[in-house]
C-alpha cells in the first residue's frame, strides 16, 4: 500500500487543440493533491485540494467556468466521501459558491449528507465560507456559448486520437498549483460536446490507507434550472470505502444515477477484479444496460489505478508512490 492520487477533468468530445490545456489542468490538480499527501495530509484533504484547483480553472465545467442553465445561470453541484467512516457531504444547485467542493467537505463534517440551493449557501456562510457574486462564476466563453445556443460541434474532431504524452513539456512540481506559466492560458472550455459531459473529480489514498473520493460539476449545458445529475449523489457520482477503493464519475449523470455506477465499480473489485478491470467493466455496463456515455477514475484499496471511458476523450492525471511526476492524458 502506498500514496496514490488520480484526477479527471471530464469525459466527452474535445477539439485536438484543447488536449494540452486539458492535460495541463489535470496535471496541476494532481500536483496540488500530491503535495498534500506527501506532507502527511489526509486523503480527504488531497481530494478537496485537487478538485479546488480544477474548480478554479475556467477551462473545466466546475466552479468558475461551469456551463449555464437555460436562463443563463451557473448552478453547481459537488460531493465528497471518506472511505474510513463512510461519511459523505454534498451540495447541489448553488449559485454563489466559488469552490463547491469545500462546502461539500463541511457538510461531510455535519449531521447532513446533501444540502441544496439557498440552504446550502446559508450553511456555507455559517461555516465561514464567503459567498461570491453569481456573475463571478460565469466566464466570457461560457456566456458566449449560452448566447449562441449550446450544441454539438465547436470544431470537434470526434474519434481522433493523440499520443497522450505529446506536448507535455517539463513539469515544475514546485510551481503554484492552478497556474500555467504564472496564469491560465485562457478560459476556453476544454470540452465541446456541451450538452453531455464535464464533471471534475479526484480519488486519493493516504499514508494510513484511507481512501477518499469526490466530484464537482456545472452540470449539463442548457439544463432546466434545478436539474441535478449524478455528481452530488453518493454511489453514482462518487464513492469511497476503505479496503475496496474510491471512484469518481463523469458523464451523462442521469444514466450514472440509474446504475449507481460508482458503487458498482467497487462491487467489481469486491468480486475480485483488478482496479483497471473494474473500471472497464463499469463502462461496459453503462454502454450495455442504458446506452450511457462518460468515464470514471478509480483507485483500489491498495492505491492501484484504474480508469476507463466510452467517450472520445477523458482528461485525467495520476501519480502514485515511486513516480516523480504525474502522468497526464486525454
Amino acid at each position: 500500500m502506498g500514496l496514490a492520487l488520480i484526477v479527471h477533468g471530464g469525459a466527452g468530445a474535445m477539439a485536438r487543440e484543447r488536449y494540452d490545456a486539458a492535460r495541463e489542468g489535470c496535471r496541476e490538480a494532481a500536483v496540488a493533491g500530491w503535495r498534500v499527501l506527501r506532507a502527511g495530509g489526509s486523503a480527504l484533504d488531497a481530494v478537496e485540494k485537487a478538485i479546488s484547483v480544477l474548480e478554479n480553472n475556467p477551462g473545466f465545467n466546475a466552479g468558475t467556468g461551469g456551463v449555464l442553465t437555460t436562463d443563463g445561470r451557473a448552478q453547481l453541484d459537488a460531493g465528497i466521501m471518506d472511505g474510513e467512516t463512510l461519511d459523505a457531504g454534498a451540495i447541489a444547485g448553488v449559485e454563489r459558491i466559488k469552490n463547491p467542493i469545500q462546502v461539500a467537505r463541511r457538510v461531510l463534517a455535519s449531521p447532513h449528507v446533501l444540502l441544496i440551493g439557498a440552504g446550502a449557501e446559508s450553511f456555507a456562510t455559517d461555516s465561514g465560507i464567503a459567498l461570491c457574486d453569481p456573475s463571478e462564476l460565469v466566464t466570457p466563453a461560457q456566456y458566449a456559448r449560452w448566447q449562441r445556443g449550446y450544441g454539438l460541434g465547436d470544431d470537434v474532431n470526434v474519434g481522433d486520437r493523440v499520443d497522450v504524452g505529446a506536448g507535455l513539456g517539463a513539469i515544475d512540481m514546485e510551481a503554484e498549483p492552478g497556474t500555467r506559466n504564472g496564469a491560465y492560458a485562457d478560459d476556453e472550455p476544454v470540452h465541446a460536446d456541451a450538452h453531455k459531459h464535464g464533471t471534475v473529480g479526484a480519488v486519493a489514498v493516504d499514508a494510513r490507507g484511507v481512501v477518499a473520493a469526490g466530484a464537482s460539476t456545472g452540470g449539463i449545458a442548457a439544463k432546466h434550472p434545478g436539474r441535478v445529475g449524478d455528481t452530488p449523489i453518493v454511489g453514482a457520482g462518487f464513492y469511497a470505502e476503505n479496503g475496496l477503493g474510491g471512484v469518481s464519475s463523469t458523464g451523462h449523470g442521469e444514466d450514472f444515477i440509474r446504475l449507481l455506477l460508482a458503487r458498482r465499480a467497487l462491487d467489481y473489485i469486491a468480486a475480485g477484479s483488478s482496479a483497471q478491470a473494474a473500471a472497464t467493466k463499469a463502462m461496459q455496463l453503462l454502454s450495455r444496460r442504458v446506452g450511457g456515455s462518460g468515464g470514471l477514475i478509480l483507485l483500489d484499496g491498495q492505491g492501484r489505478v484504474g480508469y476507463a471511458r466510452n467517450s472520445p476523450t477523458m482528461a485525467h492525471a495520476f501519480i502514485v508512490e515511486g513516480m516523480d511526476v504525474p502522468f497526464a492524458g486525454v
